[in-house]
């Protein structure tokens, strides 16, 4: 993971051109602390193209590993990527027959499949997360794209002289361009400025309702090899674990691939696998994630932070996230905080459960569905939009800290077959107990081996900005309300009248976000439509009371939400009666 910049049809001088690259470049650093390099390329007299990558090292430690390369085997084809590929050390055996490597870096085959496949076509063929730029001095052309789903973020606009220029993120362009936007997933660039779709899978269809059966061992082996391939790198990683399903799923999956012997810790430089979770003193994410880490071994980094600390990071989350939506902001500034703390201990990789909710349904708002049909077009709208929520916070708060963050549920083949399944096996009401992720949950649940504890395993849903403690939505809420005042907020549609805050903690957040980012252009990078518990604007119609009470926290849910905290509470032979007194004092039961 790393930080990209390109400037694409430049004119100036070649010195005047690499210290502007140079400058824009500087603001994204953070995401590749490790080393810098930057390429000028000459097209015509006076007109000039310029890539700068900001490196974080995780795979080829080695110089040797740098960005920007210049494939061995024709130096006129220049490029760069952001992310990963997963199947580099599939697809190299038959690309060494014909080509030339000069790293272990996985970006290297970039420029291969670029010949092997042709300008637009390749991109078929990268598999990962990814932003990349590819240059072509033998036609004077290029290429930019964006993977599958938006993993990586990436934008771009053009100057008054008609300039493009690409970012990993916001703030390295958003003063350059007229007009900048995030670049859309699944798309790329040429020379012809036209933006175009390499990714147009079937699950993308609002008409096309699957039917595909379910096949449990069939659903957990294929995620087991997702995550084999996505634990791969040279650097030494972590996990994040919330105590929720997905996570732990990952987590039961890695601490299995270590005792097959298919991961090698000593090669990494470790000792045992360390493991994250933050939250507010006595918050039932650290309580459930605890039981996860000890139940695998892992060496577990409990953190905690107060009501009171959050809030003061809250300015440098908007900063570096770059939006001002309420849930992302209330979920990124614990992972923000853990992350600080995560780089302390020399890790840069951590693998997460970011999307697992997109594909199976696992929001508590899905109790609602009316039908399979629309159970299925809110996943795919889900799917749509999670580059601006849930895959942006993950990877820019972060990133910030020079952390990257892997979802093994956003893998691509790994997307398309969880989407041809009949969405009738995903509703909640499908199968007894009624639970969202049923499906996931039984094809993990090994009573003889187990990948997760039971009563993770059957752990009902929390929002990562819930689940960190409930007493942190309030305190900033409570503290919006001594910030704004009435006579403020009345104005507010005055002040910003475009995506008006509609209430105080959005106008705060707003407030800060236009200090760094005053544009309209940048202001409509970030969502602004209304939910409920995460869901899209669509899903309000499912239930008259979604329409009235339009909070992004899971408590919104009330009804479904209530149940699972008293169903948390019964005693258990399994919960101690300290576990249990204290689930009550934090829900103040």
């Amino acid at each position: 993971m790393c930080g990209i910049l390109a400037i694409l049809n430049i004119r100036g001088t070649e010195v005047e051109v690499r210290a502007k690259a140079y400058e824009l470049s500087r603001r994204i650093r953070h995401r590749g602390p490790d080393r810098s390099k930057i390429i000028v390329l000459e097209i015509s007299p006076g007109l000039y193209h310029v890539i700068s990558h900001e490196r974080l090292g995780l795979v080829d430690l080695s110089d040797k590993g740098r960005q920007p390369f210049q494939l061995m085997d024709d130096e006129n084809i220049i490029f760069m990527q952001n992310g990963e590929l997963y199947d580099y050390w599939d697809l190299r055996p038959e690309l060494e027959k014909r080509y030339r490597f000069s790293s272990n870096s996985d970006t290297e085959i970039v420029g291969m499949l670029y010949k092997e496949y042709g300008a637009g076509n390749f991109w078929n063929h990268l598999n990962g997360m990814f932003a990349t730029v590819l240059i072509d001095m033998n036609k004077k052309s290029f290429q930019a794209g964006r993977d599958h789903i938006g993993i990586i973020p990436l934008y771009y606009g053009y100057d008054k002289e008609g300039s493009l220029f690409l970012s990993s993120e916001l703030k390295g362009i958003h003063d350059q361009v007229m007009d900048v936007k995030q670049f859309p997933p699944g798309h790329y660039i040429d020379e012809s400025y036209e933006i175009k779709r390499w990714y147009n899978p079937t699950w993308h269809n609002f008409d096309h309702i699957p039917t595909g059966q379910i096949n449990l061992e069939e659903l957990r082996d294929k995620f087991v090899e997702v995550v084999r391939r996505e634990v791969q790198g040279d650097a030494p990683f972590g996990l994040f674990i919330s105590g929720g399903v997905d996570s732990s799923i990952v987590a039961g999956i890695v601490a299995k691939l270590i005792k097959k012997g298919e991961i090698d810790l000593s090669k990494r430089g470790m000792r045992k696998v360390h493991s994250f979770c933050i939250g507010l003193e006595g918050s039932p994410d650290l309580h459930f994630a605890k039981k996860v880490a000890e139940f695998h071994g892992f060496e577990h980094h409990s953190f905690t932070y107060t009501v009171d600390e959050g809030l003061d990071y809250i300015p440098e989350v908007i900063y570096h996230t770059e939006t001002f939506n309420n849930t992302t902001i209330r979920a990124s500034t614990p992972m923000y905080m853990m992350c600080r703390r995560i780089k302390a201990l020399g890790i840069k990789i951590c693998l997460t459960g970011e999307g697992s909710d997109e594909l199976f349904g696992g929001y508590l708002y899905f109790h609602k569905a009316p039908n399979r049909v629309e159970f299925h077009q809110e996943l795919i709208r889900k799917l749509h939009d999670l580059h601006k929520y849930d895959l942006l916070r993950a990877n820019k708060a972060c990133l910030a800290w020079g952390i990257e963050t892997r979802p093994p549920f956003m893998n691509k083949q790994w997307v398309e077959y969880v989407m041809q399944i009949d969405p009738k096996y995903k509703m909640i009401n499908a199968f007894e107990p009624q639970m969202e992720k049923y499906i996931l949950r039984k094809a993990f649940e090994d009573l003889e081996h187990p990948y997760v504890p039971q009563e993770i395993l059957w752990r009902q849903k929390e929002q990562f900005s819930d689940g960190v403690g409930y007493s942190w939505r309030d305190g900033i809420i409570k503290r919006a309300n001594q910030l704004i005042t009435d006579q403020e907020f009345s104005q507010a549609s005055i002040k910003y009248p475009v995506s008006t805050p509609r209430d105080k903690e959005q106008y705060w957040f707003r407030q800060i976000y236009t200090s760094y980012f005053p544009s309209e252009s940048s202001v409509l990078t970030v969502p602004y439509a209304r939910s409920i518990a995460c869901s899209t604007e669509k899903a309000l119609e499912w239930d008259e009371a979604f329409k009235k009470n339009t909070d992004e926290s899971g408590r919104a849910v009330l009804a479904v939400h209530n149940d699972a905290i008293k169903e948390l509470i019964q005693p258990d032979e399994d919960r101690s009666t300290e576990d249990i007194s204290k689930v009550q004092e934090h829900f103040q039961l």
